[in-house]
């Protein structure tokens, strides 16, 4: 585990000190590549600006307190400023002035008492500090937009340090997971960590408490595949929130695309950031990272100058094309970046590919996606941005996972992403909620959901797997609060509770809040097993939510993003017995989603009678028995159906044990008992149950002959798995219990 050694402690001898001030002349050095780099002789520095008239690079002590020397970069290739310094070391820190003209109305914004950071910048220094100072304008003048402030914002800035990269990653090697056996988990990095006594108290919180052993196995032996990490970019709290007291705890407000978070280190060393993902990958789990490229903590035309706008404003922001002052805001934060330029497209792939190839990430899940895509003329499949992720060959082979939404005109684009994309299913959550919550004439859609939303991705050769399917995310309710509010609470945010969704699909089931009413309790229980078994029955790729598989609650708050607190760090003291019982129920769905192949099919369900094969890949049928008619699909109080997934159309070549398997399960979003005529199937004499969200608990397989009436429980769920002549009843129930006492120990509180 890394030591908490400072970097004072590091390079702060006299020697050291005066490799970090050289005071040779500096070379002419390159313009590749851009940013910041160490060649074991000394360090490069390239700096993007097409407008700017001289760029200053300003050298500070270590602790990035003290202005040591401005050096102005002496060459300018291809609108590239740069040059090298031959003394220079990994620790140096330093930021820029960069000189231009000072015109918002065509777009320029340079000011050289505003210090700035590196866009390519590998580590940041220090903690921004909010003041009228950071701003390019003065605040409360005539014209904001054309004075123009001359006081020095260093004091008040982050600076960058130059890295060395090296790193000895060891024996793990990439876990290289199938899209169809993609499993995710969204988790925050400090909500995690932060009330784990097992992770040394200093270390909570941070890169160095995510990699300890203890968080890997856990995800481990839940089933995890794949851990995607909330924005771990270098990010800025904003000035209202620091004004309130709170933070920006989710991270959506990026300020370096290349350095980790400062707040997340526990030591002086971003190789902290790969010990994490090496644990990981020792542990045969991914590391999805949660990437903000489509805007920065710039803001508007009055935000502060801090990198990207003092450096060439006019390149790296979309403008309004009629007034170059203004920006572009489909974001809703402000600004937009402009990925149709090509050195900004630039900037956003060799970040991608520093992270994917020098910290060894296994994807990324992009948000406001839809901003990336869209040109000048409006929203294209066939982009820039998109067409470079297609053709790289580094991240055409890594996860690529988008948002598909945003404010802008045509934002809403979810289905419309080219191939080998994955994309949120906004869709699946709203219609699996609206479902579960009772509302009539739900049934036709949720049927598509839980199938892989064949209507929304089944073009260009994609695979069920592109639709993400969630009901919970860190936006919105999770799963216990899901079940417990009817209203959002989110007067913690000090908005008067106006901000976040007002449209939940929640459902209290009779109290807001917490109750001790047992029937009440019981239902909501049995509510998550449901949402939980939807999810991870469905066709498509599966992320649960952090603590939705033990309950966390929000206390009913749907947007909590501003809550460094109790609110958002998950309480694992606190876990009790419907907790544990809950997240024993989520492993075990997971063991049997991963046991048979049917549950995670490369193809989409069709639904039709296949001659050749004599077989139907999905049946739907009504409570009695029979297939689904026209009436049946018409009637909107129709809650309970059967889905009956043949095995026998598992495409060719899988062979794995459980391939072949015959599934059914059966939903009953109604509110009483349905009784339910278990059919027969093809090759098969017997139905044995495996799943019943009314009695999570049991532990033997029963079996049932065709025809048997089966009383599903009011708001509940059934999976049953078909015994043939080959895999008779007493040696299929024992395969059964075998899937689903998992082969390793009981998650305990102990691992977490």
């Amino acid at each position: 585990m890394i030591k908490a050694h400072s970097m004072k402690d590091q390079i702060h001898s006299p020697k050291a000190l005066a490799m970090t001030t050289p005071r040779s002349r500096i070379r002419e050095g390159r313009p590749f590549p851009l940013g910041a780099t160490w060649d074991g002789l000394g360090v490069n520095f390239a700096l993007f600006s097409a407008n700017a008239t001289k760029v200053e690079l300003c050298l500070f002590d270590i602790e990035g307190e003290k202005e040591i020397e401005r050096i102005e970069l002496p060459e300018y290739t291809d609108e590239v400023w740069h040059g090298y310094l031959p003394e220079a070391r990994p620790g140096t820190v330093y930021a820029y002035r960069v000189h231009g003209p000072y015109e918002p109305d065509a777009g320029h914004r340079f000011n050289p008492n505003k210090l700035l950071l590196d866009p390519y910048g590998k580590q940041h220094v220090g903690e921004l500090k909010w003041g009228p100072e950071l701003f390019g304008y003065t605040i409360g003048s005539k014209d904001e937009d054309l004075s123009f402030d001359e006081r020095d914002s260093a004091h008040l800035m982050p600076k960058c340090r130059v890295i060395d990269p090296a790193f000895t990653w060891g024996q793990a090697t990439r876990p290289t997971v199938p899209w169809e056996a993609t499993i995710t988990y969204e988790m925050h990095v400090k909500g995690f960590t932060k009330l784990n006594r097992h992770i040394p108290e200093d270390e909570r919180g941070t890169f160095a408490g995510l990699a300890h052993s203890r968080v890997a196995d856990y995800l481990r032996t839940l089933g995890i595949t794949s851990a995607e990490l909330l924005p771990i970019h270098a990010f800025v709290d904003d000035s209202y929130l620091v004004d309130k007291g709170l933070r920006n705890y989710w991270g959506y407000n990026t300020i370096g695309f290349f350095a980790p978070e400062p707040r997340y280190l526990f030591s002086p060393f971003v190789n902290e950031f790969k010990e994490m993902v090496n644990q990981f990958h020792a542990a045969g789990i991914e590391v999805i990272l949660d990437v903000v490229y489509n805007h920065t903590a710039e803001g508007n035309e009055r935000g502060p100058t801090l990198s990207f706008k003092g450096i060439d404003n006019a390149s790296y922001y979309r403008l309004m094309p009629d007034n170059a002052r203004h920006y572009i805001n489909d974001t809703g934060t402000g600004n937009t970046v402009n990925l149709s330029h090509p050195r900004v497209l630039q900037m956003v792939a060799d970040s991608l590919r520093y992270w994917a190839t020098e910290m060894r990430v296994d994807g990324f899940r992009f948000d406001l996606a839809t901003i990336l895509a869209r040109e000048a003329y409006g929203y294209d499949e066939g982009g820039g941005f998109l067409d470079s992720c297609r053709q790289d060959p580094v991240l055409s082979s890594v996860k690529l996972i988008a948002e598909p939404w945003d404010i802008g005109p045509g934002g809403y684009q979810v289905g419309q992403f080219p191939p080998g994309w994955a994309e949120w299913n906004d869709k699946y959550r709203d219609t699996v909620r609206a479902f579960w919550k009772g509302e009539d004439g739900k049934l036709p859609e949720f049927v598509s959901r839980i199938s892989g939303s064949a209507d929304l991705f089944n073009r260009r050769g994609r695979k069920p797997w592109a639709s993400v399917n969630f009901i919970t995310a860190h936006d919105g309710f999770n799963l216990n609060d899901l079940v417990s509010y009817n209203d959002k609470h989110n007067e913690a945010n000090g908005e008067d509770n106006r901000d976040g969704h007002s449209n939940n699909h929640s459902w209290n089931h009779g109290v807001e809040g917490p109750t001790d009413d047992e029937e009440i309790v019981r239902l909501r229980e049995r509510q998550k097993r449901n949402m939980m078994a939807t999810l991870l029955l469905s066709q498509g790729t599966p992320m649960i939510l952090a603590g939705d598989e033990f309950g966390h609650t929000q206390k009913g708050n749907n947007n909590s993003y501003a809550q460094d607190n109790e609110i958002n760090w998950l309480d694992w003291e606190g876990i009790d017995d419907k907790g544990r019982a809950l997240r024993e129920f989520t492993r075990k769905l997971i063991a049997v989603r991963k046991a048979y192949p049917i549950l995670h099919r490369g193809r989409f369900l069709a639904g039709e009678y296949n001659e050749e094969l004599d077989v139907k890949d999905v049946t739907w049928l009504s409570p009695n028995g029979e297939e689904m008619g026209g009436d049946d699909w018409d009637d909107p109080r129709a809650k309970c159906f059967g889905m009956l997934l043949d095995g026998r159309a598992q495409p060719t070549g899988i062979k794995r044990r459980g391939s072949d398997a015959t599934l059914m399960i059966v939903f009953n979003a109604y509110h009483d008992v349905v009784e339910f005529s278990l059919p027969e199937a093809p090759g098969g004499s017997r139905w044995v149950g495996l799943i019943d969200t009314n009695d999570p608990d049991r532990t033997d397989t029963p079996s049932f002959p065709f025809g048997h009436e089966y009383e599903v429980t009011g708001h509940s769920l059934l999976l049953f798995v078909l015994a043939t002549e080959e895999s008779q009843p007493r040696r299929l129930r024992a395969g059964v219990s075998a899937i689903l006492s998992v082969a390793d120990e009981p998650l305990s509180d102990e691992m977490l």
